[in-house]
């Protein structure tokens, strides 16, 4: 079913691949690729490409097929918590919620926060531009 979709979403890159690249779909789904990528990613970087599990969420999205997100989210929150690293990833959204619950939280936004800008013209244009040879 997910390798169906990618075809039908233009993508024209390798199909068994544990990762795919959002240059390699056509421009109608980058944008929401990359809505996908940044709202939902427990890494800090790395938003040109998506992981199957990632490649998934996409797929139900796209054919509107139920899906837990919820899972996949706490299951790598919860990979996080035990590993042996200092540093906790979880995706934007729940430090949205961790800052609505607790609006006094001391933040160091220099070390401890990934600053995410919201989408305006320039970054659209930006992904307009991509192309199959884009690093």
């Amino acid at each position: 079913m997910v390798k169906g979709c990618m075809l039908r979403m233009g993508y024209n890159g390798p199909l068994n691949s544990a990762n795919y690249l959002k240059s390699y779909f056509l421009k109608i789904y980058k944008f929401l690729i990359h809505s996908v990528l940044h709202a939902l990613n427990h890494r800090k970087g790395g938003y040109d490409v998506m992981r199957d599990y990632q490649m998934n969420m996409l797929t139900t999205l796209v054919l509107n097929k139920k899906y837990n997100f919820s899972k996949i989210v706490l299951h790598y929150m919860k990979g996080n918590i035990t590993s042996k690293g200092k540093t906790w990833i979880y995706p934007p959204f729940v430090q949205m919620m961790l800052d609505s619950a607790y609006p006094d939280l001391e933040k160091n936004e220099n070390n401890d926060l990934l600053v995410h800008f919201h989408m305006d013209n320039e970054m659209l244009k930006v992904l307009v531009r991509y192309h199959k040879n884009h690093p």
